[in-house]
């Protein structure tokens, strides 16, 4: 149950994922304490309010005003249901205080019950609606030290319209500081549900972000291990009575294919989900080289050029560079015919990282291999590029075939 003056949120859960933990507001162990327990911070309430209106109290006792004294006694009690009922409790205080005073024109001393009862209001209004309660709650108090007030003692009864507007004064003066503690109070709790809100649109943003990274992995691992599996079984097909040898060798690799995509797809699915850091997001495959070698034994004929310095160690940067090849050669081997061809630069200049994928074929005829693809390959590519502020641009090429360029760029870290 939120605390009394938090407005309730109509906002959704997320519904992607749980919102991540959110810490709740520092507070001191008795804060903490009357917060889990409303009832025993109830009690405390009360018993600050008989403190503070023990002047009313005793007046009425001793004077022998009884049912004065029980009216004082209920102002009290009835702030047990402040925070079920704020308007009925306010409205109960006035009114008792209210009959109190004008029935008992020297009693000099009010119930404090007002002030808790005008907090417990304000801490669910405007700051405009709860001052103005907060003037026409002090109207009949102040009315009657401003009009009615007798005091007994011959100096007070002369000086006593005097004192009674400056009791007057004070008694607004007073409600307008309870109800401006209740103002502050209900900024700072909707402050603090404003924070845990943007923290669950914080984490519910992530939560996105991650699936998509998921997804991003996932079409990769899948799409290339599905396409070198079925250009190495139509290879094995057409070998099998020609060169059996050949053949089983074909069907070796298209195994170890098979288990690589599997521990591919294991990894993307634990580390990736779990998030524990960069361990584990490194390219599966041993490197850019064992990834042109597995297209190679899948019938591609790709040369891997490196140029510059060495790939800088950031296992992201590695990790979106692998991808993007990784990516292009699929789709060579998937849409291509006719390649004679496929050259792959990865070079470096200082913070930045080139990668060009071309091949001389031409385009594949519509057919059932046309469609193995999600098509969200090219827009992953260039996700990835944008992720290290580049570019990629993928085109047919001037003579035919078709190129892939990416830019990447990279900042030493300190």
């Amino acid at each position: 149950m939120p605390p009394a003056g938090l407005p309730a949120r109509t906002t959704a859960e997320p519904s992607v994922a749980a919102p991540a933990y959110v810490p709740p507001a520092r507070r001191g162990r008795v804060r903490q304490y009357l917060y889990d327990h409303p009832v025993a911070m109830d009690a405390v309430v009360v018993a600050a309010s008989v403190l503070l209106s023990s002047g009313a109290i005793v007046e009425t006792a001793a004077g022998g005003h009884w049912w004065q004294f029980g009216l004082v006694l209920l102002e009290q009690a009835v702030l047990f249901l402040r925070r079920q009922a704020p308007w009925p409790v306010l409205g109960t205080v006035v009114a008792a205080d209210s009959v109190v005073l004008f029935a008992t024109p020297y009693l000099g001393s009010t119930s404090a019950a007002v002030w808790f009862a005008l907090y417990a209001v304000a801490v669910n209004l405007r700051t405009v609606w709860a001052l103005a309660i907060a003037v026409v709650a002090s109207v009949p108090i102040a009315a009657y030290f401003a009009f009615s007030y007798r005091p007994g003692e011959e100096f007070l009864a002369e000086h006593g319209p005097f004192i009674g507007l400056v009791a007057s004064l004070s008694v607004v003066l007073s409600n307008l500081v309870a109800v401006g503690v209740g103002i502050v109070v209900r900024g700072n709790r909707l402050h603090q549900a404003e924070v845990r809100e943007w923290a669950m649109r914080r984490a519910q943003f992530a939560s996105v972000q991650e699936r998509n990274r998921i997804a991003r992995e996932m079409h990769d691992v899948v799409a290339h291990s599905l396409t070198v599996m079925v250009a190495l079984s139509d290879g094995a097909a057409r070998a099998v009575e020609r060169d059996p040898e050949s053949a089983k060798a074909v069907l070796g690799e298209l195994s170890s294919t098979g288990r690589a995509a599997l521990t591919d797809m294991r990894r993307v699915l634990g580390v990736l989900r779990a998030d524990t850091g960069s361990a584990g997001r490194t390219p599966a495959l041993g490197g850019l080289q064992s990834l042109v070698d597995g297209f190679r034994a899948a019938g591609l004929p790709v040369i891997l050029t490196q140029d510059g310095e060495s790939l800088p160690s950031d296992a992201a940067l590695q990790l979106a560079v692998y991808r993007i090849v990784q990516e292009s050669l699929t789709n060579v081997l998937r849409y291509a015919r006719g390649v004679g061809r496929v050259d792959v630069l990865v070079a470096r200049d200082s913070g930045v990282v080139r990668v060009r994928v071309e091949n001389d074929g031409g385009t594949a005829p519509e057919g059932p291999d046309a469609h193995l693809g999600t098509g969200g390959g090219i827009a992953g590519m260039r996700e990835r590029a944008a992720i290290f502020g580049g570019s990629l641009r993928a085109a047919p090429r001037p003579g035919g075939g078709w190129r892939v360029d990416a830019e990447l760029h990279w900042t030493e870290r300190d």
